[in-house]
């Protein structure tokens, strides 16, 4: 691939969520944004037109939001520049004694940086899904020399690719079977932004990964978070999104596998699976939480992290123009325990339900195609056609998780 500006353009575009497009697309966050184009043909005569004050603080608010829930690096705390009501560290999470909590991707990345807090933070029991031995070896030299072998010792770690569904299956009742309880799930774990690609199952790898292997992780593990609920306590699931569902193709439908199986381009697999991810968290809040309060689902944009995807995979989809990634914005990158800290305030703080949480505390609306519950739930409906046929003889007849709510 020739790394000719406007793919650079487009590839920047779609991780930092920094253009003025961007900007005109989303809600305002006091008010139409129809009312900062005054020029626009879309403004009509009753829009609202703000005095100059009012306008600058909204793009003031914006550029704060922006670059906070975005960047860090040489910029620094950047979390601090958002209204107060919005901050959030890592030091605000709450003592975690006597809870269980489960990581996917826990071994490298932002999942470390989620395992490392959840420990640091006294977690009784920590269960680490992660497809990768060698990572996970390197992740327990690590959690060792920063925090001691007693939390290494309260961690169990488990081998598992998330797009073989029956593995999944078999995961989750050896959770099950071993714990009484589990207070926080989070969803971490993924494939980034990358070629096109059919799982072994015959699933787009992205869906495969990011989507249906945490659905079907979730929908077993489910009585026993149903339990936990009903116990008094609270029960927080986070699945990982991005900001890259503005990359997701505006005709997505989930109506078929085939539609699932058309290759998007890079950004579009991508962006679609993290799509997935907040309808599915908001189609459990409808349906979930409505039924069990205790139980409060969340997705979570963690912003521009330095990671293997953004420093290695991204060259697999861009070997040039990947380097906008990879190098250019290196120094504006948050680091693994920047990069977690939306997901562990959904995790260990939040009191709300069917949010797209952006760092470090912001509730955003994400895009019109996020917010449409008709098609939550045909990509639901899609989800347990696919998982059913896929997985017929070692997980549905031996009793399907999913189910109409």
């Amino acid at each position: 691939m020739q790394c000719t500006r406007p793919a650079l353009r487009q590839l920047t575009k779609t991780n930092t969520n920094l253009t003025i497009r961007a900007f005109l697309q989303s809600p305002a966050r006091s008010g139409d944004l129809t009312s900062l184009r005054p020029f626009s043909s879309t403004v009509t005569s009753r829009a609202k037109i703000p005095t100059p004050p009012e306008a600058m603080e909204t793009i003031k608010s914006f550029v704060a939001n922006t670059i906070g829930e975005n960047l860090g690096g040489v910029l620094g705390d950047t979390h601090k520049v958002v209204a107060p009501e919005h901050q959030f560290s890592l030091d605000q999470v709450p003592d975690l004694s006597g809870k269980v909590a489960v990581v996917t991707g826990g071994s490298e990345g932002i999942g470390y940086g989620c395992v490392h807090t959840l420990l640091k933070h006294n977690i009784s029991k920590l269960i680490v899904l992660s497809v990768d031995k060698d990572i996970v070896e390197e992740a327990k030299r690590s959690l060792t020399e920063d925090l001691g072998a007693d939390a290494v010792a309260r961690t169990t770690w488990m081998q598992l690719d998330l797009s073989d569904w029956p593995a999944v299956k078999n995961a989750a009742e050896q959770i099950k079977d071993s714990n009484d309880r589990i207070d926080i799930l989070i969803n971490q774990a993924g494939r980034g932004i990358m070629t096109f690609q059919l799982a072994e199952n015959g699933v787009d790898r992205h869906m495969a990964v990011n989507h249906m292997g945490h659905t079907v992780l979730t929908s077993h593990l489910l009585p026993l978070l149903v339990k936990t609920g009903q116990s008094g306590s609270t029960v927080r699931i986070v699945n990982m999104a991005s900001n890259a569902i503005q990359g997701a193709p505006s005709d997505v439908k989930f109506e078929s596998l085939d539609e699932l199986n058309t290759d998007l381009g890079p950004n579009g697999q991508y962006g679609r699976s993290k799509l997935a991810a907040v309808l599915y968290s908001r189609y459990l809040a409808r349906h979930l939480t409505s039924k069990y309060s205790k139980i409060l689902v969340n997705a979570t944009h963690p912003g521009i992290v330095e990671t293997r995807q953004s420093t290695q995979h991204i060259h697999e989809a861009f070997p040039l123009a990947g380097y906008g990634v990879s190098t250019l914005l290196n120094p504006f990158k948050k680091d693994q325990f920047e990069g977690c800290v939306s997901a562990m305030y959904a995790a260990t703080a939040t009191n709300e339900s069917g949010q797209y949480i952006c760092p470090p505390a912001i509730p955003e609306e994400g895009t019109k195609q996020s917010q449409d519950a008709a098609l939550g739930e045909q990509l639901m409906k899609l989800t347990r056609e696919v998982v059913a046929e896929k997985t017929k003889s070692q997980s549905t007849d031996k009793g399907c998780p999913f189910k109409d709510f």
